[in-house]
């Protein structure tokens, strides 16, 4: 089991430490998830994911390496732009969700922590021909998300940078609290917010400035639970439960990442199918009508008939009521659509409504 530099940090604020991906890190801290969840919809709050991996892409065939490699047309991003994309297997399903960055001299590709090596792998497999430098340099990267309505204030007081000019879904390099850094106005929460990307020496010195500089604004350090609630509050899917490598982009309504008028790129002809036919499945939200815990993995009925499964569930903290994704044969996607989640065995009635089930009011 891996360690974050910040692991011994997490243990003396009471962290509750678990396994995840590999890593041992704080699912929560005594304040509890729910405190720790409504402080980055109201606040702010400040997540160790330094499990996750970043790989840096350079060299004179980058671009069409990168443009092949992945579903999004990257000819639209600007330097120092940031957009979501997604690797997907020849058949269309999922290797991986992914985050790119622009940048001068190159591009940075932020992956998930359980799939680094899977990523890492399908990436060299596909290398042959062009010139690329590709590196995993996640081992010198600590990678922290700073999410919440207060966060570009805290940081603010902390660099001489104009975090105002820094638009959603772009970047910068900026000295923040003495340390250089690459700064992304991204998340995973469904609020306004940056990650960081900062030298692993300076990891511990940083966390510690960073939370005495927001104390006062309620910055609070957010384990892995409130890290789930909210990015499932705003629809944000989870490798391994909405998106797999049974699943693909259409069917798990990320559907807007694939470029499908750009050049040939891998899974292309199978995405293109895949738009054009009837789906399989498609991803749903749904609202409990009786009080039951949506768990994942619990069937999905109709008239007494299993049809699918829900991928994630939970009360909403921010709703106060119970609600969860699952996946259904689309003749059941319709808003209203009354289907049954089989508790334990027992049928609690549910019905299909809009997503996300939380949308931010922040300026883009």
């Amino acid at each position: 089991m891996q360690r974050t530099l910040l692991y011994e940090n997490h243990v003396a604020l009471g962290g509750r430490m678990v396994a995840f991906a590999g890593w041992e890190l704080p699912v929560q801290y005594p304040t509890g998830p729910l405190i720790e969840h409504t402080a980055v919809r109201t606040a702010a709050g400040v997540f160790d994911i330094d499990h996750m991996g970043q790989f840096s892409l350079a060299g004179p065939d980058a671009d069409l390496f990168l443009q092949y490699v992945q579903v999004y047309d990257i000819n639209q991003m600007q330097v120092w732009d940031a957009h979501y994309s997604l690797l997907c297997y020849e058949d269309g399903t999922i290797v991986d969700d992914i985050f790119l960055y622009r940048l001068p001299a190159g591009w940075m590709i932020a992956v998930n922590a359980g799939n680094r090596a899977k990523d890492l792998a399908w990436l060299r497999a596909h290398s042959q021909g062009f010139q690329i430098e590709l590196s995993d340099i996640s081992d010198e990267t600590y990678m922290l998300a700073v999410q919440g309505p207060q966060t570009a204030g805290i940081l603010q007081r902390m660099t001489d940078a104009n975090l105002e000019e820094v638009a959603a879904r772009t970047g910068l390099r900026a000295t923040v609290g003495g340390v250089e850094m690459l700064l992304g106005r991204t998340g995973y929460t469904g609020e306004d917010g940056f990650e960081l990307y900062l030298p692993a020496q300076n990891a511990v010195t940083f966390w510690n400035d960073l939370l005495a500089a927001g104390k006062d604004n309620g910055l609070l350090p957010c384990g892995l639970a409130a890290r789930d609630s909210l990015r499932f509050e705003a629809c944000m899917p989870l490798y391994g439960h909405e998106i797999d490598a049974e699943t693909n982009p259409f069917e798990a309504r990320q559907g807007w990442t694939v470029s499908l008028d750009k050049p040939d790129f891998l899974g292309r002809s199978a995405l293109l199918k895949a738009k054009l036919e009837e789906k399989r499945k498609i991803l749903i939200g749904f609202e409990m009508l009786e009080r039951a815990v949506p768990r994942d993995h619990y069937a999905i009925a109709v008239d007494g008939q299993v049809v699918g499964h829900v991928t994630t569930g939970m009360k909403s903290p921010t709703l106060d009521k119970f609600v969860g994704l699952g996946y259904v044969p689309p003749a059941y996607q319709k808003i209203g659509t009354e289907i049954d989640i089989l508790v334990r065995g027992t049928a609690k009635k549910a019905a299909v409504v809009r997503r996300p089930f939380y949308k931010a009011q922040y300026k883009e």
